[in-house]
């Protein structure tokens, strides 16, 4: 099964994504952790990035989409992918590349949540995680880039048909059963 989680910041993509990694034995792949993994190992990619984290921009494409794809390659049958593609032409070239490779994406998840919801979850992360690009600031830069750059993949994805809504504005249990249930219609169709 080939996942792909979208929604805002704060949405709970990576705690949603963990999960049905754990629950369907698939590798989770997160641009962000890829990311911080770089920043933290001190490579010339986490060089790269880190100031473009901590200000809440986007990592350009010709760094992120050879890196996703690297990852796709690497994994077996099925993976979770969170936090790209986060543009239109992020998206065409990860359908582009999953076509390449003969890996379609099975469901795409949009996780919803309102602004509000996101930036208290966001505040809240900062204070416990205490991750450099949960400030104020960056919040709502993401959000506004979420807003322009990202609702149209939502789109692009909706138009294709796979695409299922999930209401994420409730605790994490509260959501799981709501993935569950789309997530079993896909393996019923397959």
């Amino acid at each position: 099964m080939n996942v792909l989680i979208l929604g805002p910041q704060g949405a709970g993509k990576g705690t949603q994504a963990k999960r049905i990694a754990a629950e369907y034995g698939v590798p989770h792949i997160a641009s962000g952790d890829l990311y911080r993994a770089a920043i933290a190992s001190g490579s010339e990619l986490g060089k790269q990035v880190e100031p473009l984290l901590a200000s809440g921009q986007l990592v350009p494409d010709q760094i992120t989409i050879p890196l996703i794809r690297e990852e796709i390659e690497r994994t077996g049958d099925g993976f979770v992918l969170d936090g790209y593609p986060r543009t239109l032409a992020q998206a065409e070239a990860l359908d582009e590349m999953l076509e390449d490779i003969g890996r379609p994406l099975s469901i795409v998840l949009l996780l919803q949540v309102d602004d509000a919801v996101a930036r208290e979850r966001l505040l809240k992360r900062a204070e416990i995680e205490g991750r450099p690009d949960d400030t104020p600031e960056a919040i709502e830069r993401r959000l506004d880039s979420y807003h322009r750059q990202t609702e149209p993949v939502v789109e692009h994805y909706r138009t294709r048909g796979n695409l299922v809504q999930i209401h994420a504005d409730r605790p994490v249990e509260d959501v799981w059963p709501e993935i569950t249930e789309a997530l079993t219609a896909v393996e019923a169709r397959a």
